[in-house]
């Protein structure tokens, strides 16, 4: 048994991907519609930066086919701060600022936290309890993008399991890979795809990142990836979102598209 696996990119706003990924007479309002309907996620960046309208998201939700679900990233004003157990205001106006517009295609939320901020069990474990496990009734999930080394360390997997939060495997990245299980699904950031590469990554590293993928929505941690903790991981199938992002970003959609392909 394996789980849903979806596949993205960042955002569909971003103009060298016209006559690229969208179609030269493509209007750009229809740039959602098209994307939407060539992937099947897509993470909101936008929310990192600042609020959106509720309208926005129902917006969204309209423009995108039964299926589609959006990861969101949560506010920077939630994340980077010195003490994230004072993040409480912010994480709350967020959930309650409209995102349930989404409905059936909101997917996981992603905590980015600076890649300066190191791991600190006490104030990170309160951070964890802040997050909510529902909005009016719509289950949330939850996921932390560590990008400090410190994080790489069982305790804190420990406290990740222990709140059912997920932790970003960063992919083909400068930031430390950490591979292990933490929630019922798996969020994958692969920030690798190379200009002189047609593509952004070859067939033979998309067939590697197939088989990575397939083996997380079994409920394994891929070989070749080290974990940390690997005793204490719940066993069972994940859903899985994976996104393509920064590297050479223009070719991000054709790495997304190339996987989806592979993994059939």
């Amino acid at each position: 048994m394996a789980g849903t696996i979806r596949v993205g990119v960042g955002g569909w706003t971003f103009a060298p991907w016209r006559g690229r990924f969208y179609p030269e007479d493509l209007t750009q309002k229809r740039e959602l519609e098209y994307a939407s309907r060539a992937l099947t996620s897509i993470e909101i960046n936008g929310t990192f930066y600042g609020s959106q309208k509720p309208e926005s998201f129902a917006k969204w939700r309209e423009e995108t086919p039964e299926g589609f679900v959006f990861s969101l990233k949560g506010p920077r004003y939630a994340t980077n701060r010195k003490v994230l157990a004072e993040a409480g205001e912010s994480i709350e106006r967020f959930v309650n600022g409209g995102i349930v517009k989404l409905e059936d295609r909101l997917g996981p939320i992603n905590w980015q936290l600076a890649a300066t901020k190191q791991f600190d069990a006490e104030d990170f474990e309160a951070f964890l309890k802040l997050l909510p496990k529902s909005v009016e009734g719509i289950a949330l999930r939850h996921v932390v993008e560590a990008r400090h080394p410190s994080f790489a360390v069982p305790e804190a997997i420990a406290l990740m399991r222990r709140h059912g939060v997920g932790l970003v495997v960063a992919g083909d990245s400068d930031y430390p890979l950490i591979p292990d299980l933490t929630a019922d699904f798996v969020y994958l950031r692969i920030m690798g795809a190379r200009e002189e590469v047609p593509g952004g990554y070859d067939a033979d590293e998309v067939s590697r990142w197939a088989e990575r993928v397939r083996a997380y929505a079994e409920g394994r941690v891929p070989d070749g990836f080290e974990a940390i903790a690997p005793e204490g991981a719940e066993a069972g199938p994940r859903d899985v979102f994976v996104y393509f992002i920064s590297g050479f970003k223009p070719a991000n959609p054709d790495a997304a598209r190339a996987l989806i392909a592979a993994l059939g």
